[in-house]
């Protein structure tokens, strides 16, 4: 089956002003026609740019028109995919507070208990401090955790 990849199935280099709309006119006809399937990831962008003939930003613009029309998604670590349920996919530090939500109200964690460190977290999950930082932040928004300087983060009284 040929893909993006393949420089013969786009036909030719596109040229001549406003090229990032026949890049999403071009793509677009590709994931209606089920070339590229809802959670199916899109060729890398310098891929696209040695494929269509022009620079980076150019890709970015007409990759843009789909992202607005919600035809893909950027996931992290997948790059451009295109949207459905299958595109869905959670980033990490959302995964970490899920978790930790549905420990706080199954009543795993009750009110007042201490949550884990960073640091077990981050063992846990095997992330970054970031990540889990992010996932705490998230909690503490919410209302359901407070943050003690010193003391460490506890499920809200």
């Amino acid at each position: 089956m040929p893909t993006a990849a393949d420089p013969v199935t786009w036909e030719r280099w596109l040229t001549g002003g406003r090229v990032y709309p026949q890049i999403a006119d071009l793509v677009r006809e590709r994931i209606r026609s089920g070339e590229f399937p809802p959670g199916g990831a899109l060729p890398s962008e310098a891929k696209l740019c040695q494929v269509f003939g022009v620079a980076r930003n150019t890709v970015r613009r007409g990759l843009a028109i789909l992202e607005e029309e919600g035809l893909l998604v950027t996931v992290p670590s997948k790059g451009r995919v295109v949207a459905g349920e299958s595109a869905a996919v959670p980033y990490r530090y959302e995964v970490i507070a899920a978790r930790l939500r549905e420990q706080i109200v199954h009543g795993d964690l009750g009110p007042g208990a201490g949550l884990p460190s960073e640091a077990e977290l981050r063992r846990q999950f095997g992330v970054s401090r970031n990540t889990v930082r992010q996932a705490l932040s998230v909690l503490e928004h919410e209302g359901l955790v407070v943050a003690e300087h010193g003391r460490g983060r506890f499920v809200r009284l």
